[in-house]
């Protein structure tokens, strides 16, 4: 809570993802690899498969319809997108969502890119906006695609989605606490340069890695007052892989000198991790993925402090804790979450590395990409450099007309 008493933190929360994905048993039967080391090694069961006309827009977009439809946009002053997938050098995502959407005019845009951290630090810009003026809310927008090369030890960690969170006063669902702990290093753990398409990670550094940002963050968080261990309900971990939560809490545990065997770290984790295990490392928008997994479980009383771990390879780690809101268990979405996961389409192993492969065409020439993805946006294509997105099913939220400078089209370009 802030000092004038006013609580700030998060209305609303909301995820989607691909409309594909790839069962780690399919994985398996081609690469050799145990299914058990899929599913127990690293804690993974599916990653989403993006269709070739979809990406980091269309389903921020898609997450945040759902965030307006039910709000509307009239208070609305800010939206942040987070993302490390970024499409345009310059121009921020989240101008092709407040297009799509049809979001009013007075509306500022910005993004924002710190490997996975991304999303916290624009959860913490948006308390700061909020708790300036009250009466303004901030759309903060957590969307990534997580691609390594093919055969490649991260391979089985790819995934994908898009986090949509509201932040207001008086939030419904969660408050933003203070303090919170930080720690920064430069480190190269993971990175993806701008000429390569697909990360580089040293997956041995990025853990040791994590966990030193963890024990850095923790010990900030604890030197500026806050809440002891034992009295945090549960942590949410961002989560590459599911099992990195599992190593990061027994670290934490041992760091503050509490023994627990695995099986009651993974009772403790297992309400965080249901979703991610089959959506795959979302980068920015796993943490708040886990949140959501946490929340839709129904397990955090009213007035519960939870835990929020976030780190950023590079490294830029941040804890922080949120106080659980009374009547949060009638705001949440955990319908259209379960379906978002189950309505994916399995592919094959040969389709997913044909997809993997596939690149758009970087000499300004005209493309249009195949109508797959049965999500009310789509990207259609590209045409002379510019990227063209389409509204394909009903919109949510407030419409505009359309004008001139506006970046959607209702058709897609011929190819």
């Amino acid at each position: 809570m802030h000092s004038d008493g006013v609580p700030v933190g998060i209305h609303d929360l909301t995820f989607r993802t691909t409309s594909l994905q790839l069962a780690h048993a399919e994985l398996a039967r081609h690469t050799g690899v145990p299914t058990a080391k899929y599913h127990r090694g690293i804690g993974q069961r599916a990653m989403s498969i993006p269709a070739p006309d979809e990406d980091v827009i269309t389903m921020a977009a898609h997450a945040a319809a759902a965030v307006v439809e039910r709000h509307g946009a009239d208070r609305l002053r800010t939206l942040i997108f987070a993302t490390e997938t970024a499409v345009d050098q310059a121009k921020a995502g989240g101008l092709y969502v407040h297009s799509l959407l049809g979001l009013p005019p007075h509306v500022r845009v910005v993004e924002l890119k710190q490997a996975c951290y991304g999303a916290t630090a624009a959860l913490q810009f948006a308390t700061a906006l909020v708790h300036r003026d009250p009466d303004e809310q901030v759309l903060v927008l957590a969307s990534d695609i997580a691609r390594y090369d093919l055969d490649s030890p991260g391979e089985p960690t790819q995934g994908a989605a898009a986090a949509a969170l509201l932040v207001t006063a008086r939030p419904a669902l969660l408050e933003i606490d203070t303090p919170s702990g930080l720690f920064t290093r430069e480190v190269m753990d993971f990175w993806r340069p701008n000429y390569r398409t697909t990360a580089l990670v040293d997956g041995r550094a990025s853990v040791d890695a994590y966990l030193h940002a963890l024990t850095g963050a923790w010990s900030d968080y604890r030197a500026r007052g806050g809440t002891p261990l034992p009295k945090i309900h549960t942590v949410c971990y961002h989560q590459p892989f599911t099992r990195m939560a599992h190593k990061a809490h027994h670290h934490l545990l041992r760091q503050v000198g509490v023994s627990a065997g695995s099986q009651d770290i993974a009772a403790a984790l297992a309400p965080t991790t249901s979703y991610n295990e089959l959506l795959g490392n979302s980068y920015t928008a796993s943490l708040y993925i886990a949140l959501a997994a946490l929340l839709d479980s129904g397990t955090p009383h009213d007035g519960a402090t939870v835990g929020l771990f976030s780190y950023g390879s590079g490294s830029v780690a941040e804890f922080l804790t949120g106080t659980v809101r009374p009547g949060y268990r009638d705001h949440l979405r955990a319908e259209a979450h379960r379906a978002a996961v189950a309505d994916r389409r399995s592919v094959s192993y040969g389709a997913y590395r044909d997809l993997h492969g596939r690149t758009l065409p970087t000499d300004g020439s005209r493309h249009a990409t195949a109508a797959v993805t049965p999500g009310p946006y789509r990207l259609a294509g590209i045409d002379g450099h510019r990227r063209i997105y389409e509204v394909t099913g009903p919109a949510a939220g407030p419409r505009q007309p359309p004008t001139a400078s506006r970046t959607t089209r209702t058709s897609a370009p011929t190819a």
